[in-house]
């Protein structure tokens, strides 16, 4: 996995599956969500809406790491499009609205 970390202050930077610039996120919240995500997101088709994520995903936060103040929101969106730039998911062709599976690395 190719990230860029600091001692400091423990962030990764993130990837854009588009090329566009990534962001630094802390590691903690960007493992958090990527263990949540991979938990739900199915292998196979027709895999799980995107709009269904965010519920989905706040069973299996830790609330000592996403407290009342975090956007589970925007980490949520961010860790995907990383997880879609690395290949672990990948989006379902022609499904409306986006449906996400498993990529091949999985």
């Amino acid at each position: 996995m190719t990230t860029l970390t600091t001692k400091e202050n423990d962030r990764i930077l993130t990837l854009h599956p588009e090329g566009k610039q990534g962001v630094r996120i802390e590691r903690a919240k960007y493992d958090a969500m990527r263990r949540a995500i991979l938990r739900i997101t199915p292998k196979k088709a027709p895999g799980v809406r995107f709009a269904e994520l965010r519920e989905l995903v706040k069973a299996h936060l830790p609330e000592t790491v996403f407290d009342a103040g975090s956007s589970v929101s925007w980490y949520l969106t961010t860790v995907k499009l990383d997880l879609e730039a690395r290949g672990d998911i990948e989006r379902v062709r022609g499904s409306g609205p986006q449906r996400l599976v498993r990529g091949a690395r999985r």
